[in-house]
């Protein structure tokens, strides 16, 4: 048959069963098969697998019943439409027909009951919580023809433990002290009954289950799941030395756990900052078991050495990630950046937050307040302002703390055209500038005769932070004083509601007010002229 004939008869077996699909979707199940009769399409065998995965019929089981009947009345049914059949009575707990379903099976010469067709018996008793009957079908298998075998075993202790439900692991560990005289247990067995403990936290009982699967079916590399368990199961009771210890056992035997373990146990001694041991997890991992680690267990490793002070190997594995298929994130390259300034390497900083330029990664708010620190400590103002710019174009936000410490690192190097300049962009962002700046910036202005940068920043500042109002004055104190003693002299007071009274006429205050807003005015004009010439 040519690919467009099978294309064909593809589309055609769809639209079969979507037309079944509707009708047994639409009706009630004792009207199915008449309808389905006068429909007037007829079934295949392919078409009836179909049928029967689908979610109506497991939504409707008594519809999928009468589905089968009237195509069974056609076509002769595959074993995987039986299967189907008793796996949509069992999940839908119409056990009786499901066993009528088997029994009819066993009639037919029983060559499709196998150990998949008890596997979702096993399955559909211990979903409901039955898991004695789930047993007692285990026992009957023989009777059907299936010999109990590690595979059917495995099927039942597997939908013993799936649940939630405590002393399902016991339940499951009974189960296979009584038959393990009968049927071999294989790696799978121990695998899921060392699984069901750990999933009960219970690591005394994982301990004894794995000693015995070491005896019983020895090492391979293919257990994988098993050493997972046992050895999660340790580290979740709190037992990392003994983990450890099985650990570098598996190990000399050449088998190793897989990355559920060593991203729980990087977790775990990373959080215990253990970087010894974490290093050695790490390096068992990657050359040892060939494991490729996540991103998460990248960031987690990196963070750790750098807050070790080992920066080094933290570049290290942040040049191999890309060849491991792993790409750095934002935490990745501010956790190093984090442990450069922490170390004072100010050389290194400076290439890297070039390196995180190009690779378009931005440093954060606190990294950025740091680093600035560091670069005016270290004497490489350029080195800060290029970092005030970062934060300029990216707005990176909060910028208050970076901003203080640009202002504090250009006043200590007598930069003060750069630090009217810089003011100047930080009022115009609205960040505020802490009193104890704007009191440095003061002193500093003063001992370097700057005086008239402060008087710039000041102005800018007047309506924004109160304090300054008293320093403004006092730019213009000998003309304000002159007028106050005018208007003091004339006998005016205060009378505490904000208005000043006076026992003379009243043009005094008038022109002794004028003449005060004159003063300043003219003042104002004259400083902004030097400002002008000093620029």
């Amino acid at each position: 048959m040519s690919a467009t004939e099978e294309g064909q008869d593809g589309g055609e077996s769809s639209h079969r069963a979507e037309a079944f699909l509707e009708i047994l979707g639409r009706v009630q199940p004792g009207d199915a098969e008449a309808e389905l009769s006068s429909c007037g399409i007829g079934p295949t065998a392919e078409v009836a697998e179909q049928v029967l995965r689908s979610g109506v019929c497991y939504s409707r089981p008594k519809s999928a019943v009468r589905f089968f009947i009237w195509a069974g009345r056609s076509v002769k049914h595959t074993g995987y439409a039986r299967n189907l059949l008793v796996d949509i009575l069992g999940k839908a707990g119409m056990f009786q027909p499901m066993w009528d379903a088997v029994r009819s099976m066993l009639q037919d010469g029983g060559g499709h009951i196998t150990v998949a067709t008890f596997a979702s018996i096993f399955s559909s008793y211990c979903a409901g919580g039955n898991l004695k009957e789930a047993v007692k079908a285990f026992d009957v298998m023989e009777r059907y023809g299936v010999k109990p075998d590690a595979a059917a075993l495995n099927s039942l202790l597997s939908a013993m433990c799936r649940g939630r439900e405590a002393g399902r692991a016991q339940a499951a560990h009974d189960m296979f002290e009584r038959v393990k005289g009968s049927v071999a247990p294989d790696g799978d067995t121990f695998g899921i009954l060392l699984e069901a403990w750990e999933k009960e936290g219970n690591a005394q009982r994982a301990v004894s289950t794995f000693g015995e699967m070491v005896l019983r079916v020895g090492w391979s590399a293919s257990y994988m799941p098993a050493y997972d368990a046992l050895l999660s199961t340790l580290l979740g009771g709190d037992q990392f030395g003994e983990a450890l210890k099985f650990l570098q056992v598996m190990r000399s035997k050449g088998c190793l756990p897989g990355l559920k373990f060593f991203a729980r146990a990087i977790d775990l001694v990373v959080r215990k900052r253990d970087y010894a041991n974490a290093l050695a997890i790490w390096q068992m991992m990657v050359s040892d078991a060939g494991l490729v680690p996540n991103l998460p267990m990248y960031n987690a490793m990196i963070d750790l050495c750098c807050n070790v002070g080992n920066t080094d190997y933290a570049l290290h594995m942040l040049d191999e990630m890309p060849f491991n298929g792993v790409f750095a994130d934002s935490n990745t390259y501010n956790s190093i950046l984090e442990g450069l300034i922490k170390q004072r390497k100010v050389r290194e900083a400076e290439a890297f937050l070039a390196e995180m330029s190009k690779n378009e990664q931005l440093p954060s708010a606190t990294n950025c307040a740091a680093v600035i620190s560091m670069f005016s400590k270290e004497f490489n103002p350029p080195a800060a302002i290029d970092v005030w710019r970062c934060i300029v174009e990216h707005h990176i936000t909060p910028a208050d703390d970076s901003a203080r410490e640009l202002i504090v690192g250009l006043l200590d190097f007598g930069r003060f055209a750069e630090v009217e300049k810089y003011a100047d962009e930080m009022f115009d962002m609205r960040i505020e500038l802490p009193q104890s700046t704007i009191d440095n910036m003061k002193r500093t202005c003063d001992k370097a005769g700057k005086r008239h940068t402060y008087d710039h920043i000041a102005r800018r500042l007047k309506r924004r932070i109160p304090e300054l109002d008293g320093d403004l004055h006092c730019i213009h104190l000998s003309n304000q004083e002159s007028s106050k003693s005018c208007m003091r002299q004339q006998g005016y007071r205060n009378d505490g509601s904000g208005s000043v009274l006076g026992d003379g006429d009243q043009w005094i205050f008038a022109f002794c007010f004028v003449l005060f807003v004159f003063m300043d005015g003219l003042n104002c004009s004259i400083h902004e002229q030097d400002n002008g010439f000093h620029g």
